[in-house]
């Protein structure tokens, strides 16, 4: 008996998630914008494809219920996935009115709204820098008494670095808050930490963490979208203090969030101020820009098809995944003056990836020695701005 999967992405991604599960014999449905029809889908491992129509990127919820519901007439649906951050509420609200198993509403919350992650992560001992949701006024000026400046003003429901505010004083804060309107408690504001930003993207099954990687930024996302800056990453240094601190941390992030079974993206920052690790914020999917294609460098695992197999077993047997390698990676990318940038020059052997996009600029490299790639990131960082970038505004959410 054959089984189905749906696939929910308002973005084009996921590539190989739908590929690994066409290969274990599953029947696969793709739900998607209405924009992205003429996108590169695998087609050959996508059995029906429906669409949506994006207002702006936004789905109407009631019109997502009324055609998966129409879909499920015909089709029996085994397993929802949401392949984006924008649809794991979806998603979640599918497989509840559908009564279909996974992960539902209450969960998903903890993965999508930063209100609620943070208060989780307080409940449990999990440092987090001090918040408070944009809501009692009283509240507010006394937060702002209390806590110093700057904070950042940041949307609950958004993905990354999306729609934050940093504002310096009091008069700012309230001119940021007066102008959000009726919007104000969807937001939430906290205090502006500075430091290292990493990022651990891992694997769970189980209630178990099968598989984590540590990385670290270069310049912090928020400089990276706000002030214009190339972006990278890299592989943190395998048995380092910070790596074990990064590590035991996500494992505490995972678990307290109730994660059962699938993949996690957690963001940390090492304040500058006191050399502590604060959680910033988590997610139920593959990392973005590119930063999956980092971790397959550097250990050799695919998250998107080791996503793929754990769904697909749902607890129904163990799980496992090939041998890790112990290389190190690094990622670079930034936005291109050139349609399409030409990267020949970058030709060292630990090249192994190039970003082929309209006017965008990337590589990542492989070592084994970590050296080499702090080595190569400062050398191509600087490459980078004189060979292609360019910067736009910051816009209030991602586009393809």
């Amino acid at each position: 008996m054959s089984h189905t999967i749906l696939c929910v992405s308002s973005y084009e991604k996921g590539h190989d998630f739908m590929r690994e599960c066409k290969e274990q014999g599953w029947r696969l449905l793709l739900l998607t914008s209405e924009s992205l029809k003429n996108a590169s889908w695998p087609q050959e491992s996508i059995d029906k494809t429906f669409y949506i129509h994006d207002r702006n990127k936004d789905w109407e919820m009631k019109d997502v219920i009324y055609g998966v519901s129409f879909i499920a007439r015909e089709e029996k649906i085994d397993r929802i996935v949401a392949l984006d951050d924008y649809d794991v509420e979806k998603a979640a609200s599918l497989r509840e009115h559908l009564r279909i198993p996974g992960m539902g509403d209450t969960t998903a919350r903890y993965f999508r709204d930063k209100l609620a992650m943070r208060e989780r992560a307080s409940d449990v001992g999990i440092p987090v820098p001090e918040f408070l949701h944009v809501l009692n006024h009283d509240q507010i000026n006394n937060f702002a008494e209390k806590v110093s400046f700057p904070i950042i003003v940041k949307p609950r429901m958004q993905a990354g670095a999306y729609g934050l505010k940093k504002v310096q004083n009091k008069d700012e804060l309230w001119d940021c808050i007066n102008k959000l309107g009726d919007e104000q408690s969807f937001f939430l504001m906290e205090r502006f930490v500075s430091g290292n930003i990493y990022h651990v993207d891992s694997i769970f099954y189980e209630n178990e963490i099968r598989f984590a990687l540590a990385s670290q930024y270069g310049k912090p996302p928020f400089e990276v979208a706000h002030s214009g800056r190339v972006f990278t990453s890299r592989t943190v240094r395998r048995g380092s203090e910070t790596e074990q601190k990064l590590l035991e941390l996500n494992e505490k992030v995972i678990k307290a969030m109730g994660l059962v079974r699938g993949v996690s993206h957690t963001e940390f920052i090492e304040a500058d101020s006191d050399g502590k690790f604060y959680f910033l914020e988590t997610s139920a999917r593959v990392g973005g820009a590119h930063l999956a294609d980092l971790v397959e460098a550097a250990s050799g695992i695919n998250l998107w098809r080791e996503w793929a197999k754990i769904e697909i077993l749902r607890g129904d047997g163990e799980y496992s995944y090939p041998g890790v390698q112990n290389n190190y990676a690094g990622i670079i990318q930034s936005l291109a003056k050139q349609e399409w940038p030409d990267l020949t020059a970058y030709d060292d052997p630990e090249v192994i990836w190039k970003l082929n996009k309209r006017y965008h600029a990337g590589l990542i490299i492989r070592s084994d020695k970590p050296e080499r790639i702090e080595e190569l990131l400062d050398s191509y960082s600087d490459r980078f701005y004189n060979d292609f970038f360019a910067t736009a505004p910051m816009k209030e959410k991602p586009s393809d």
